[in-house]
């Protein structure tokens, strides 16, 4: 059985050379002008900068975390126990590894892309290099995930034998902790990246656009403007760095949920005198291995079919090119896969492990989460494309003022919501009537499979809206920066289809992991049930249901109150430096990117943090019942807050560029209906790349932490302690 790991392995070092292939690719490529590669230079060192600073943070944190796991889990078994501890180390590094590449590229991508427009005037060959750079995120985030999880599955689960049928029937759950602490791992640069990433790159946004475009009346990304570097320089450490980090960490999370819910389903068949055979549960542990392993492959064919094939002049096909035809190439995939690990086993294995309709029934599942994934996708396309109605009633909503601009959006977002929620609890009961929970796990496997062509498809977002700032700022043909624009549209709705990916991925990853939770607290063969008569658990729920609300609003005021000095920066420098408006004077970037970076910075420990703390601390004051309840409703509030924020914001974006495109009659740039265009696109600008980003993270977060540490909740809590002396 261990075989199949070859697999494993073999994916993670095809898309990585691949990746690395990529990369070469694009560094080879020309950049420019002087003038282009100047500003190039600036957004790189800015990044590099503000990364750097970020990760040593980081790295503080995850020392602290490492220790306080290493007493935990000694104290939970009883002697020294390193191994998990181990574990979140290595997904912290690959989700760093991956976000780092990510960056990188991104801001040697975002110049030739550029060069290229101004060279070929062709938007298919703009379209490849874009894609091209984003491939390298999309390949990493792949190939740095599955290589963890085959380091986790060969030193640990194979090296230490914590995956022996001693261990896995006796009932120890070491390797089902390595999982989830490697999965905390890549959730915690997240959750770092997300938000600091997050605030940096929207407080330099709303800086540039509110003085820049509605003040001073000049174009976007303008040199005239002092924030437009360190707009640029925040898409690549938000957009990119914080996308690719996302993404990793709900792929890391979908893939260790379903595995720990095998041994955690096995575990209570033993102990009702029904246990599944050794060989089964590890077929039931590799088998989301080998499907996502197969959907890496698929997203390695389908970008290079892009990449290879004679460009077109409708980019937004190309992408969905990449993107259907990986899925598709993972469900054919997928179908081979399951039948060679399942097709000869016999019926009444079938039964023991509620494979419903034979042994086909987890390959549905998977695939049902890779439809939902499709179909969200084109829901999240509807309401933020300004091809279709939603976005258009924005767009001239605004000839009214900025308060209808502002009304419409709040409309728009809230109205997606109901879609994507359906198609979640259809795949839901359907994935548990075919699988069980186990169907449920594979669902969220099925719908990240593909998930490096998903990051690819994203990522060339931020890079093409960079192009066109570097574009812009070399003063640059209208031309070229029509083929960027037009990029950048294409690219504000793969990036909300890629948020739809997140955060559905999350609701059912979460959902396994509170699942296993429960199972790691009540006695095995026992029914899980959450009753909520039970007042902690109704409380949890409560609590659990605002949480989502207070961590948006601390991710909101983080961004206002950096904005706002960004806000007064550059109103000062057009005040107190003459000529900049008249192009004859430089203005200072340096200062508008240290303002981004330190409000980012001092702003994104306390949120993080929350996400951590709230529910270890939760758990060991009322215990793990309220625990439970805090889960179900953090979860359920999260999912509908991030589509909303996400829809909302990706709408009033591209309604501001449906106006700009001249689309509505007498309406086009600097016009008053453009002016309150831009208030509503400012916005959703923390919305959509700060907020509801952030949303699917913490809920992995949260259900991930409250996992580790389940069995002490139950053993420790203060609730407890009371009730005991008052009896």
């Amino acid at each position: 059985m261990e075989a199949l790991l070859i697999l494993v392995i073999v994916a993670s070092f095809l898309a990585l050379v691949y990746a690395a292939f990529n990369f070469i690719g694009i560094k080879k490529l020309d950049e420019g002008t002087d003038r282009m590669s100047e500003i190039a230079s600036a957004i790189r060192v800015g990044a590099n900068a503000f990364i750097t600073y970020e990760y040593k943070i980081i790295a503080i944190v995850v020392a602290i975390i490492t220790v306080v796991f290493a007493i935990i889990f000694s104290i939970q078994y009883g002697n020294f126990s390193w191994e998990p501890s181990v574990c979140f180390v290595i997904g912290v590094v690959m989700s760093a590894a991956a976000g780092w590449v990510g960056m990188k590229i991104a801001t040697y991508a975002n110049v030739r892309v550029s060069n290229t427009a101004r060279l070929t005037k062709d938007i298919g060959s703009t379209l490849k290099i874009a894609l091209k750079g984003g491939s390298v995120m999309g390949l990493c985030v792949g190939g740095f995930a599955l290589l963890g999880l085959f380091i986790v599955y060969i030193i640990f689960g194979i090296g230490l034998n914590l995956i022996s049928e001693e261990a896995l029937i006796a009932g120890q759950h070491v390797f089902t902790q390595c999982l989830s602490c490697y999965a905390l791992g890549c959730s915690i640069v997240a959750m770092f990246n997300r938000i600091g990433g997050g605030i940096y790159t929207k407080a330099a946004d709303m800086g540039a656009d509110l003085v820049g475009k509605t003040e001073a009346h000049i174009p976007e990304d303008d040199p005239r403007n002092p924030a437009t570097i360190a707009d640029n320089v925040g898409d690549n450490v938000g957009d990119v760095a914080g996308l690719g980090s996302d993404l990793l960490e709900s792929f890391v999370g979908a893939i260790s949920s379903a595995i720990i819910l095998a041994v955690s389903l096995s575990l209570s068949s033993a102990a009702s005198d029904a246990s599944i055979p050794y060989d089964i549960l590890l077929k039931m542990m590799y088998f989301p291995l080998v499907f996502v392993s197969v959907g890496l492959v698929a997203s390695i064919l389908g970008i290079a079919y892009v990449l290879f094939k004679k460009g077109s002049d409708n980019p937004h096909r190309d992408l969905n090119i990449s993107t259907w035809s990986a899925a598709f190439i993972t469900i054919i995939g997928g179908f081979v896969a399951n039948y060679l690990m399942f097709g000869k086993e016999s019926s009444e294995i079938f039964k023991l492990i509620n494979f419903n309709i034979g042994y086909i029934s987890p390959w549905i599942a998977a695939s049902l989460g890779v439809v939902s994934g499709v179909v969200i996708g084109a829901i999240a396309e509807y309401y933020t494309s300004y091809d279709y109605k939603p976005t258009q009633m924005i767009s001239h909503a605004s000839k009214e003022g900025s308060a209808l601009t502002i009304t419409q959006g709040l409309a728009v977002g809230m109205k997606s919501c109901m879609y994507p929620l359906i198609v979640l609890g259809i795949t839901t009961y359907v994935s548990y009537a075919v699988s069980g929970m186990f169907g449920i796990a594979m669902a969220a496997v099925g719908m990240l499979s593909f998930v490096s062509a998903t990051v690819s498809v994203d990522t060339y977002g931020p890079i093409s809206d960079n192009a066109g700032g570097i574009a812009e700022m070399s003063e640059l043909e209208p031309e070229v920066r029509e083929i960027t624009d037009k990029l950048d549209s294409v690219g504000n709705t793969t990036a909300a289809i890629g948020k739809g990916f997140a955060i559905g991925s999350a609701s059912f990853a979460a959902l396994s992991l509170m699942v296993s939770f429960l199972y790691a607290f009540q006695p095995a063969g026992s029914k899980l049930e959450l009753n909520f008569t039970d007042p902690k658990i109704l409380a949890g729920a409560l609590i659990g249901g605002a949480l989502p609300y207070l961590f948006s609003g601390m991710l909101i005021e983080a961004v206002a109150k950096a904005a706002r000095k960004m806000v007064e920066e550059v109103r000062r420098q057009f005040r107190e430096i003459p000529g900049i408006l008249e192009g004859k004077a430089k203005p200072d970037y340096k200062t508008c990117i240290e303002i981004s970076s330190q409000g980012a910075l001092k702003e994104m420990k306390v949120p993080a943090v929350l996400a951590i703390l709230f529910p270890l601390v939760s758990g060991f004051l009322f215990g793990p019942y309220f625990v439970g309840g805090l889960l179900i409703g953090a979860t359920l509030s999260a999912i509908m807050l991030a589509i909303f924020t996400g829809n909302a914001g990706g709408a009033w974006d591209n309604g501001k560029k449906y106006i700009e495109s001249g689309a509505i009659e007498g309406q086009g740039k600097g016009s008053p209906a453009h002016d309150a265009a831009v208030v509503g696109d400012t916005v959703g600008d923390p919305l959509k790349d700060t907020v509801g980003p952030s949303l699917d993270i913490l809920i992995k977060i949260m259900s991930t932490v409250s996992l580790v540490a389940a069995v002490l909740f139950s053993k420790y809590n203060l609730l407890d302690v009371i009730l005991n002396m008052m009896k």
